[in-house]
């Protein structure tokens, strides 16, 4: 079996691991919400907050390893350790977070009826911002992957602090809950 290489752009295997953890936490949460409804809230909330934790470290992270990708040159042994460092951060931990936190995200505000209330509405277009940003990241994966970006290292600065507001917004509307 190959074994993934960071310096070797041939190798972009993503490590099993990572999926196979989001995998049985996704599994487990369906269990829970069947088999003990009543208790399943709380495990779900926490997963949903582990599954926040996780997405939120990627989407701090990888803008930050764009900005120095920037700075290396095409073909470069740099540039190709950062090709591998961005997939893997990108398909072993941001995508199956994101995945998580949305799925327990419509579980929590579908069980608790958050959804009628003013500070979700402001929440939920905050987190949908976030998952555009996501996507964006995404796209820009690829076009480092290709050689192919055309963006700045101020642009990538700037990217950089869109997770950091989104994040904000999103805690102040679940914590202070102000409408």
């Amino acid at each position: 079996m190959n074994k993934a290489n960071p310096l070797n752009p041939e190798s972009k295997k993503v490590p099993v691991l990572p999926r196979a953890i989001a995998a049985a936490v996704v599994v487990c949460g369906i269990l829970l919400v069947f088999v003990y409804p009543a208790e399943s809230y709380l495990w779900v909330k926490a997963i949903h907050v582990i599954a926040v934790i996780s997405w939120m470290a990627g989407m701090l992270y990888l803008p930050r390893l764009f900005v120095y990708h920037c700075a290396a040159a095409p073909g470069s042994v740099q540039s190709e350790t950062f090709k591998v460092m961005e997939n893997r951060l990108l398909k072993a931990i941001i995508n199956p977070a994101m995945g998580i936190t949305w799925l327990a995200g419509l579980w929590l505000a579908w069980q608790s009826a958050a959804y009628m209330d003013g500070w979700f509405h402001v929440k939920f277009l905050a987190v949908l911002a976030l998952s555009a940003a996501h996507g964006h990241f995404t796209k820009s994966v690829r076009l480092f992957e290709e050689d192919r970006n055309e963006k700045s290292v101020r642009y990538w600065r700037l990217m950089n602090e869109v997770p950091a507001v989104l994040m904000v917004i999103i805690v102040a509307m679940v914590i202070i809950k102000p409408f």
